[in-house]
């Protein structure tokens, strides 16, 4: 399995420009972590960034489920850095 370790800077950083290319606002609101397992079909949410505190992760659940469906297990926790 590939761990990536990009931090929630590094992506805001990268998604900010081009969201702002589009005439669009955003703001980080948090972070967190995200473990991907595709071969087992798990995804994991879990944690907070140290510089933007903790994301929602209900909210990360809902979109990752939307994109990924029932076909996966998704699970998120407040634990955890």
């Amino acid at each position: 399995m590939q761990t990536r370790t990009e931090t929630a800077a590094d992506i805001y950083d990268i998604v900010e420009t081009a969201i702002e290319e589009k005439g669009l606002d955003c703001e980080c609101v948090g972070g967190g972590r995200i473990d991907h397992d595709p071969g087992n079909k798990r995804i994991k949410i879990y944690g907070y960034s140290k510089g933007y505190g903790r994301a929602d992760h209900s909210v990360t659940f809902l979109v990752l489920q939307k994109k990924f469906g029932s076909n996966y297990n998704i699970t998120f926790s407040n634990e955890g850095y």
